[in-house]
C-alpha cells in the first residue's frame, strides 16, 4: 500500500506530542515510516512566579498543529484525512493540573519547570523513603496544600498535560503508567500506583479535610498496548476544526515525553538507555535491579510497558544555546549579512570542536530555570570567565555545548560509578544532535559512553507516541521491547560515536571547575535581577 492509500483508506497513526517549545505531530504508515508532519512553536511563560501555558495556548496549538499536518498532506499527496488506525498523545512529563467535579481548572497549568515545590518534595521523600523530585505531581499537590490553597478542597481531579489532552479527546480519565509514574511512585509488580505511599499521604493530610482521598482523584493507570477510549465527536471537533477527522478512532494510553524518548530510541529494555536532549535534557536507564538506596537526583521512574527505570532529569538544556545563537544572528543581519538559522547552528557547532577539549579555563550555567540536580533554586544564565581563560568563538560556544550536558554527567556519575549500573547501548535523540556528530561527540564524551544516534534524533518524541499507538493496533501481543527490536528497528541501531580520550580528559577537567564554581551559579541565583 502507497503513501496515498494509506492515509485515504484510514490506515495511518498519528501521534502528537506536547513538547516544551513545540507541538508535534507525525503521521507514520504500517511500516512505522513517517509519511508527514506538522508543528506549532509555543513557549511557556512566567506568571506569578510560576512556569504555565493556558488552556489556549493547549487548544489553539494543537488545532494548528494538526492544520499544518493537514497541509502536509494535501500538498504532498493530495488528499485529506478522514479517517486513522489509531491517536497517541504524550506531552512533557508531570506538572499539576487539577481540575474540579465540573472539569474547571482550578490553577493555571504549573509544568514540570517549576521548583517551588521544595519543602513538599523534602517531606514526601523522607515520609516515602524514596526520592520525590520536585517536579512531580504529588510535590505540586502537597505544596499546594502546605500553602494553604483555596483550591486544594474542590480538587476532583488531577492529572499531566498528556492525561488532560486525551481526556478531552475520548472522555476517560487514564494515563500510561510511565507518565502515571511522575505523578507518585508506582509499583512495578502490580503496575498500579504505590498502594502503601497512597496510604501514608492519605494519613499525612488526613486533618486537613480535604474531602478526597487521593487514589480517588488520581487517573487510572494503562500499560502500553491498552487501548485508552477512542475519539469522540467533541474530541474530533477538537483536533480539526475543518471537521473531516472523523471520531471513532482509537487512542493508545497518554505517555510523557520521557516514555516516548524510550520507544523512538529502542531503549526500553534492561542495559539499554537513552539521552533525550532539547528544552530540557534527561537520561533514562533501564535497570536490572533496584539501586542500593535512594538518592535526590536520581528519579525511579517506568517504562511505557513498567519495567524499573532510573532518571535523570535536568530543567535546562539548549534554551541558553538558543539564545546565544539568536544574539549572533542579530549580529550577523546587523552587519548585512544573510543565513539560515539551521546553518549558523551548524557552522557554530561544528566550528566548536575546533576549541581546547577543557573549553580554555570558559565556563557557562544554562540555567535559564532553577536546577535541582546542581541544587540551583532560581534561573539564572551565567558566564564565567578568568582574565587568563583562553577566550575565543571556539571555546566560547564549546563550553556551552558542554554546559547543556553537564548536570547530567553529574546525576549519570552517580548511576556508572557510585552503583556500577551497567549499559548495552546508550541512544540520544533531540534537537542537540540535529547537527550531525556535534552533540553526540560532547555526550560521549561526558558519559564517557558509546553514543549512537538515529536517523530520527530531532523529531524523536511525536514517532515514538505514533509508535505506541501502532503498537496498540497489534495482534500478536508480542512484548514491546521485541516489538521495537523485530519490527520498527530491526537490528539498526543507528551511527555511533565512541569517546575519544582527549574530549575526555578535557571534560573532565572541565566539569571539575564547573562543580567547584558552582557557589557564583548559587549566589546569581538568590540575587534579584
Amino acid at each position: 500500500m502507497n503513501a496515498k492509500e494509506t492515509i485515504t483508506e484510514g490506515k495511518a497513526v498519528l501521534g502528537i506530542e506536547f513538547g516544551s517549545t513545540r507541538i508535534k505531530a507525525v503521521l507514520i504508515d504500517q511500516n512505522y515510516n513517517p509519511l508527514a508532519q506538522g508543528s506549532h512553536t509555543w513557549e511557556n511563560r512566567l506568571e506569578n512566579g510560576l512556569w504555565t501555558y493556558s488552556l489556549d495556548d493547549i487548544w489553539n496549538g494543537l488545532k494548528d498543529c494538526y492544520s499544518s499536518l493537514r497541509d502536509n498532506v494535501r500538498s504532498m499527496y493530495g488528499v485529506e484525512i478522514k479517517n486513522l488506525s489509531a491517536i497517541g498523545v504524550s506531552a512533557m512529563m508531570h506538572g499539576y493540573m487539577p481540575f474540579d467535579s465540573n472539569g474547571t481548572l482550578l490553577t493555571p497549568f504549573r509544568t514540570w519547570r517549576n521548583t517551588n515545590t521544595g519543602e513538599a518534595a523534602i517531606k514526601l521523600s523522607e515520609l516515602f523513603s524514596f526520592n520525590i523530585p520536585l517536579r512531580w505531581s504529588i510535590s505540586h499537590l502537597y505544596q499546594a496544600i502546605l500553602d494553604k490553597e483555596p483550591h486544594v478542597n474542590s480538587i476532583s481531579f488531577l492529572t499531566t498535560l498528556a492525561g488532560y489532552v486525551h481526556w478531552r479527546l475520548t472522555g476517560r480519565k487514564v494515563l500510561g503508567i510511565g507518565d502515571a509514574s511522575g505523578m507518585i511512585p508506582v509499583d512495578s509488580c502490580t503496575k498500579e500506583y504505590n498502594a502503601e505511599m497512597i496510604r501514608k499521604f492519605d494519613s499525612l493530610v488526613c486533618n486537613e479535610q480535604l474531602g478526597w482521598n487521593l487514589k480517588d482523584i488520581l487517573p487510572s493507570i494503562l500499560e502500553a498496548g491498552e487501548q485508552a477510549g477512542t475519539l469522540t465527536i467533541e474530541g474530533a471537533a477538537l483536533l480539526d476544526e475543518s471537521g473531516n477527522l472523523q471520531p471513532g478512532i482509537p487512542l493508545c494510553p497518554p505517555e510523557g515525553d520521557a516514555g516516548t524518548g524510550m520507544v523512538a530510541t529502542n531503549a526500553v529494555r534492561q542495559r539499554t538507555g537513552n539521552v533525550s536532549a532539547g528544552t530540557s535534557s534527561f537520561s533514562m536507564i533501564v535497570l536490572e535491579k533496584e539501586l542500593s538506596r535512594p538518592y535526590k537526583v536520581i528519579d525511579m521512574v517506568t517504562t511505557p510497558d513498567g519495567s524499573p527505570v532510573a532518571m535523570v532529569h535536568c530543567n535546562n538544556c539548549t534554551s541558553d544555546i538558543n539564545a546565544w545563537i539568536g544574539l549572533f544572528s542579530e549580529f550577523l543581519q546587523l552587519m548585512g549579512g544573510k543565513a539560515e538559522m539551521n546553518d549558523i547552528y551548524t557552522s557554530l557547532f561544528n566550528h566548536s570542536l575546533t576549541g581546547d577539549t577543557d573549553c580554555g579555563g570558559l565556563l557557562s550555567y544554562n540555567y535559564i530555570s532553577g536546577e535541582p540536580v546542581a541544587d540551583i533554586e532560581n534561573g539564572r544564565p551565567l558566564f564565567v570567565r578568568s582574565a587568563s581563560s583562553t577566550f575565543n568563538l571556539a571555546n566560547f560556544m564549546r563550553s556551552h555545548l558542554y554546559s547543556s550536558v553537564g548536570v547530567l554527567k553529574i546525576g549519570n556519575d552517580i548511576l556508572f560509578h557510585d552503583e556500577h549500573i551497567k549499559v548495552d547501548r546508550i541512544t540520544a535523540h533531540g534537537g542537540l544532535f540535529k547537527t550531525k556528530g556535534v552533540g553526540q561527540r560532547i555526550l560521549a564524551a561526558a558519559l564517557q559512553s558509546p553514543i549512537y544516534v538515529m536517523d530520527t534524533a530531532g523529531e524523536g518524541g511525536a514517532w515514538g507516541i505514533a509508535l505506541l499507538a501502532a503498537f496498540m493496533e497489534r495482534d500478536d501481543r508480542m512484548p514491546l521491547a521485541s516489538f521495537l527490536e523485530e519490527k520498527v528497528f530491526a537490528g539498526n541501531k543507528g551511527e555511533v560515536i565512541v569517546p575519544d580520550e582527549n574530549d575526555i580528559s578535557g571534560f573532565n577537567t572541565w566539569i571539575s571547575k564547573y562543580k567547584e564554581a558552582l557557589p557564583i551559579e548559587a549566589l546569581a541565583s538568590d540575587c534579584c535581577v
